[in-house]
């Protein structure tokens, strides 16, 4: 079987309902990001720090590369992501857009592949086998209405 990457030959992603952020979101977290994203940003995807991950992602329409912080476990081939920002945010596009990125959680790099938005029940099984009831809860308090799967594999060491 080959494997072609030209991103015309993919198939294009099924419609998606725009899920934006919640206002706790919007009034509390988005505020904290522009203080907090650089501090968290130094030490997303480091072992032993499991609070956040980095996400090396390509921009759909720029071609840029990025890299951001984002809340991820990963248990066996299945990394999940919950997006607090919603679907629509530039990171989550990008990636859905490219099939895929590259992502480090707890200092190990990986490949990751057919991502997926989930609803909360779909993700809820997921949910209580990679992330603690404190971070469940808190997910709800955010209001947190989807998740990202995606497939992932350890990458080749750098």
């Amino acid at each position: 079987m080959s494997t072609n990457s030209d991103p015309a030959s993919r198939p294009a992603p099924a419609t998606l309902a725009p899920v934006a952020p919640s206002p706790m979101v919007k009034v509390v977290m988005r505020p904290m990001t522009r203080v907090l994203n650089p501090l968290v940003g130094r030490m997303a995807g480091r072992r032993n720090f499991p609070m956040a991950a980095q996400v090396r992602h390509v921009g759909r329409r720029s071609g840029r590369a990025y890299v951001t912080s984002v809340g991820a476990r990963v248990v066996g081939d299945v990394a999940v992501v919950p997006l607090a920002f919603g679907n629509q945010c530039d990171w989550a596009q990008n990636v859905r857009a490219a099939g895929g990125c590259s992502i480090k959680v707890n200092g190990q790099n990986y490949v990751a592949t057919k991502p997926e938005f989930l609803g909360g029940q779909v993700a809820a099984p997921l949910l209580a086998s990679l992330f603690s009831p404190a971070d469940r809860a808190f997910f709800r308090l955010l209001s947190v209405k989807q998740y990202l799967r995606l497939h992932v594999v350890p990458a080749g060491d750098d």
